[in-house]
């Protein structure tokens, strides 16, 4: 492990996030709301240090950046983000305390959206704009945004990549990652600017457009007002919200090719056609469930069910309604889509549609061979055959998946919290969808939990984030052995 280099590229990182301030620095100094101060420290410290780290870890450019390399400048990256970007909430005083601070910002940056703000609208917009900013810069991805803007880190750049981007088998569209990185950022910028004039035209302000936009299209969810978007009881603001979470709970890759004229490559991807047909059912079951029992005609009935559907699966987590006085079946389907996930290549989090795919695939499969034992039937996905490491990886991110989820719900529970909130919570942080049900449920949120369990939920956003194999990879032993 070469540190120097992993320090001073995570330095250049810290960098890069001190400079994004100079955004909710702007909105501070509009508005006059007392948080410039505190946004002119946050800055000049998060540039300062890492300045510093960049400067006292000298490095000689790398021909190759081994894996392990890779996977330790992606974690400490994050983890880095998260400090840095605490220190806005820390210094304007809108914590109690720094964990809080801390659990705001991992939230934020892993597009979580899990927030112990009690009251948000008292917030000065300035922090809410550098909240919500957080989580653009995470829906993408600070590395993917790195390796586009950076060039010193052109070379090894998959390692960077594949450690941070989303799903099972990360697309890489152009020769060079630095130019790959450089094409999802064109799109995802291309879409926020569309859904910002779009929400504007709804009579949102361009504050209030800004961060809902940010939430929408990192699949994140902060919202600028204590009841999310049920604040605006408008059909045209639901409608434009769901298109753009299902935009961005799709694969990014086929937004770039239906956008270069391409769009039949979309309509033949496996995983497209699965999680809209997915998203379909769930949301007719969900309508017909709400209807007369919850909302009285079947088109208010339809508007909330689509909504929330979308919002959970692709693990946004915005409300337009409280789904917890819903009947219990709608809130079971949630409670799988926390699990479900969007795209593989998309900003949402879970464990994606793609893995669900191919562990379905894989089960039928070793039926076919209980009927047939010497047949051979590779597991494939639309025409192409997946290799067997492909389904073994996706296998042992399965069990260690559920392992985590069921770990820190007993953890959580030992710390006397409830049950259905225990499990809830954590469902909801390591799939980065942010509201749960319980005591976390979408008119609630995670202010009341105790300390140690918001330490808990903050390692389970890290890890849902970065696919847990990138952290948790950190504790094996084997890892720092040469």
């Amino acid at each position: 492990m070469r540190w120097r280099y992993v320090l001073r590229t995570v330095g250049a990182l810290i960098v890069c996030i001190g400079l994004t301030m100079i955004m909710p620095l702007i909105f501070a100094l509009s508005y006059h709301d007392g948080s410039e101060l505190p946004l002119v420290k946050s800055m000049l410290l998060t540039i300062a240090t890492g300045a510093c780290l960049f400067a006292l870890f000298h490095a000689h450019r790398i021909n190759v950046m081994s894996h392990r390399e890779g996977m330790a400048i992606v974690a400490l990256g994050w983890l880095g983000a998260g400090f840095v970007g605490a220190l806005p909430f820390h210094f304007a005083g809108s914590f109690p305390s720094f964990v809080d601070a801390f659990f705001e910002s991992v939230s934020g940056f892993s597009t979580t959206g899990a927030s112990v703000l009690t009251n948000i609208e008292v917030v000065p917009r300035g922090i809410l704009m550098w909240r919500s900013l957080t989580h653009w810069l995470g829906g993408m991805g600070i590395i993917v945004l790195s390796l586009a803007i950076l060039p010193f880190l052109g070379v090894g750049g998959m390692q960077l990549y594949k450690a941070e981007v989303p799903g099972p088998i990360p697309d890489k569209l152009r020769p060079r990652i630095r130019d790959t990185a450089m094409v999802l950022w064109k799109v995802y910028l291309l879409f926020t600017v569309i859904e910002t004039v779009l929400l504007m035209l709804g009579n949102m302000d361009l504050f209030d457009s800004l961060c809902h936009t940010f939430g929408t299209m990192a699949t994140g969810g902060f919202s600028t007002k204590n009841a999310s978007i049920g604040y605006y009881d408008s059909v045209y603001i639901d409608t434009v919200i769901t298109i753009f979470m299902l935009i961005a709970g799709i694969n990014f890759s086929l937004h770039y090719l239906a956008l270069l004229g391409k769009p039949s490559h979309m309509l033949k991807d496996p995983e497209f056609r699965f999680f809209v047909g997915v998203v379909g059912v769930f949301v007719l079951i969900s309508t017909l469930s709400v209807f007369k029992s919850v909302y009285g005609d079947l088109g208010g009935s339809f508007r909330y069910a689509v909504f929330q559907v979308v919002s959970i699966v692709t693990t946004t987590g915005y409300a337009s309604a409280d789904y917890e006085l819903w009947p219990a079946l709608p809130q079971s389907i949630l409670l799988f889509c926390m699990f479900l996930g969007a795209s593989a290549g998309s900003t949402g989090g879970g464990m994606k549609c793609m893995r669900i795919m191919l562990l379905i695939k894989h089960a039928y499969r070793e039926l076919l061979r209980l009927i047939h034992p010497r047949a051979v039937t590779p597991v494939k996905l639309g025409r192409r055959p997946v290799a067997d490491d492909v389904i073994k990886s996706v296998w042992g991110f399965f069990i260690i998946y559920l392992g985590l989820f069921i770990l820190a719900s007993f953890l959580l529970a030992a710390m006397n919290v409830d049950v259905v909130t225990s499990f809830a919570a954590v469902a909801a942080c390591i799939g980065n969808i942010g509201p749960g049900i319980g005591t976390v449920g979408p008119t609630e949120n995670y202010a009341h939990l105790p300390l140690m369990a918001k330490w808990v939920l903050t390692l389970c956003m890290l890890l849902g984030r970065l696919e847990i194999y990138t952290v948790i990879v950190l504790f094996v032993p084997e890892f720092w052995r040469k």
